[in-house]
């Protein structure tokens, strides 16, 4: 009986962690979204795809946004940023990646 009861605590114990963690995923990646789209100078930015995750040894995200230059002699011309989000600070970094994907 005792070993049914302390099995039974693990199991419900792990459900706890498991779904925490996944909540905390999904946290993370709202901030990544947020972050990367406020650090953006395009206009109309928007997410372009889906995000990157890169082992926890290197620690960042990657996610491609898309929009409008806003420098007028742009002309509102299309464009491409990729940003790479630093999970441990929160920090998302900024680049120009017009040139990331061939025939565009």
């Amino acid at each position: 009986m005792q070993k049914l009861t302390i099995s039974l605590f693990l199991l419900i114990v792990a459900g706890q962690a498991q779904a925490s963690s996944e909540q905390a995923w999904q946290a993370q990646e709202r901030d990544m979204r947020e972050r990367c789209l406020a650090a953006s100078q395009l206009q109309q930015a928007r997410i372009a795809g889906e995000p990157v995750l890169f082992d926890d040894q290197l620690g960042i995200s990657a996610l491609v946004i898309s929009g409008r230059y806003p420098q007028p002699h742009m002309q509102g011309q299309r464009g491409r940023e990729l940003c790479l989000y630093q999970r441990s600070s929160g920090t998302a970094h900024i680049a120009e990646a017009d040139r990331l994907i061939k025939g565009r």
